[in-house]
């Protein structure tokens, strides 16, 4: 579907849905396996990072929204038909415009939904919810009210998981406290409660949508069971 060098050529094209005259380039998001794409960092959510989950056969779904750029809007037309998913209030950016750009249905937590009124398609869900195809989404309050981790079974075996996980070194992420941590005792509970949701010795992949910085190069952690589990396991 999506293809290494996908996109347009030209560093500037019309903004058809922005509103503005022009769109910045930018870079179309780069294959990481079979079936996901990571886009670079998106300074509209304080350099967070965004990513589609589009293996053969289901809907693609897009966590949380990257820069709205003419590489990005080319290439998320050609994934049609998805959903936009939000792992917290930091991974919001531009969401109404990506939302009118592509009609595609917003899921999120519903502690966040005032955050984006009269956003079309928005639609909320509570402790957890099934998208289908082993993909299901968990509300794991801790980092903002509204947090949640995605987890995708099967083959690729990922957790998507927001800022609950921060990279802090190539083939690590830790939780992290910050100025803007909504509740720090909150997010253990959710890290905790988050293992025992996971089935038996997934994830083998974890994806963060904090920056990658620390991963030198790296998009992906793997061995993510064995570092969810050593977290717990800290005193």
């Amino acid at each position: 579907m999506l293809r290494r060098g996908d996109g347009p050529r030209e560093a500037f094209m019309p903004a058809e849905d922005s509103g503005e005259r022009t769109l910045e380039g930018g870079r179309p998001p780069m294959p990481v396996l079979p079936g996901l794409w990571v886009f670079a960092p998106n300074r509209d959510s304080l350099g967070g990072t965004s990513w589609l989950l589009a293996p053969p056969g289901q809907a693609p779904l897009l966590i949380d929204v990257p820069a709205y750029t003419a590489a990005n809007l080319a290439a998320l037309r050609r994934a049609s038909g998805g959903t936009i998913l939000l792992t917290s209030r930091e991974g919001h950016g531009r969401c109404r415009r990506w939302q009118e750009a592509l009609g595609w249905p917003v899921r999120l937590q519903e502690q966040e939904a005032y955050l984006l009124p009269g956003v079309a398609g928005l639609r909320p869900f509570g402790d957890a919810l099934d998208l289908g195809g082993g993909v299901r989404v968990l509300w794991t309050p801790g980092t903002t009210p509204g947090a949640c981790v995605v987890h995708a079974a099967g083959d690729l075996d990922v957790l998507f998981c927001g800022r609950l996980l921060v990279p802090s070194a190539p083939g690590a992420a830790r939780p992290l406290r910050t100025a803007r941590t909504f509740h720090w005792g909150r997010k253990g509970r959710s890290l905790e409660a988050l293992v025992r949701w996971l089935p038996p010795g997934s994830p083998r992949w974890i994806a963060s949508g904090a920056g990658l910085g620390a991963l030198h190069g790296e998009k992906l952690i793997d061995g993510g069971r064995a570092l969810l589990d050593g977290l717990l396991d800290r005193p």
